[in-house]
């Protein structure tokens, strides 16, 4: 009897993002520094939660972990791509494949509900503030991201055992530019009828559970904001909620394009676009978005340098 979850392709090629060879040393440029970006903005972030005291609170530690997250993401998915720039023929081993796929799974999913752990955690600061260190005490800020990354590796675990159990034997060229699920599926010779289900129950669990939890959080914000009499308190919350829900809408617009519609819809181009955007650029945006109308990150990044410079001083006398 033949085995049916053994595939017969040892090895596909990555379509990338472009076919136009004059693109292809522009677009390694521009990705090149868009990564370079990504790894400073979000290893920086984490680096200065972790030796600014001040900054050791559940909101800024919930801020390092989606940092980590994000660095994460961009880690798995660019590199591969930056080579691909550069090299004639895009191959990539099926274990490899697996891996980048099962990864980009766990850190895709775990960016979903860190995302609607920080609404909640802003909702509790802003209209519950005399309850807020109850409510999010340390133990349970633990306990909140121990969820989320076991959302992640759950979620991933059964995408990658369920793509693993299918059968590639069409053509091995994989129209993206890393081993993403609709393209993948693209290229089976056996049903994918189990597939599409999980990604469509456990997709819409990942995607819209935590986008409801973020709305609600916000509309509770927003509410409380209104009822601030100063103008100024205000405008400062606001400020700081548009930036915030700017980086939620490009994530959840993007994933939800993606994998919230049906297969035979989503076309290629859109595909990658939307792609680009929740796996390049919204990694690289989040610490800007979430630190740069911050007075205390500024703060401690200031206190930071001066530390490092006396430090250094010192050294140079010695």
């Amino acid at each position: 009897m033949e085995e049916v979850n053994q595939t017969t392709v040892t090895e596909f090629i990555l379509d990338g993002l472009t076919k136009n060879l004059e693109l292809q040393l522009p677009l390694f440029l521009i990705f090149l520094g868009v990564y370079l970006v990504t790894v400073v903005g979000n290893l920086g972030m984490i680096i200065l939660i972790m030796f600014s005291s001040q900054l050791h609170t559940p909101m800024y530690y919930l801020l390092s972990s989606l940092s980590f997250i994000d660095f994460c993401q961009s880690t798995v998915i660019t590199p591969k791509m930056l080579v691909n720039f550069v090299t004639e023929r895009n191959f990539i081993s099926y274990p490899e494949c697996m891996a980048q796929f099962y990864f980009f799974c766990v850190f895709a999913v775990a960016e979903c509900h860190m995302l609607a752990v920080m609404a909640y955690d802003r909702y509790v600061a802003i209209s519950n503030p005399l309850l807020y260190n109850v409510t999010m005490s340390y133990q349970v800020c633990l306990y909140m991201i121990a969820g989320v990354y076991s959302m992640g590796f759950v979620s991933s675990t059964a995408y990658t055992i369920f793509m693993m159990r299918l059968l590639f034997c069409k053509a091995n060229i994989i129209r993206h530019y890393f081993c993403d699920f609709f393209p993948l599926l693209e290229l089976c010779c056996s049903s994918t009828f189990i597939n599409e289900v999980l990604v469509w129950s456990l997709g819409s669990f990942n995607i819209l559970i935590p986008a409801v939890t973020i709305l609600s959080s916000y509309i509770f914000i927003i509410v409380s904001i209104l009822n601030i009499h100063s103008t100024g308190g205000r405008l400062k919350a606001f400020s700081t909620c548009s930036s915030h829900i700017l980086a939620v809408a490009l994530f959840y617009g993007s994933t939800a394009f993606m994998y919230l519609q049906p297969s035979s819809v989503n076309s290629l181009g859109q595909s990658k676009l939307s792609s680009v955007l929740y796996t390049i650029v919204v990694p690289m945006l989040n610490p800007m978005i979430y630190s740069l109308r911050n007075k205390d990150v500024k703060f401690a990044l200031k206190k930071l340098i001066q530390k490092l410079s006396i430090h250094s001083t010192r050294n140079d006398f010695h």
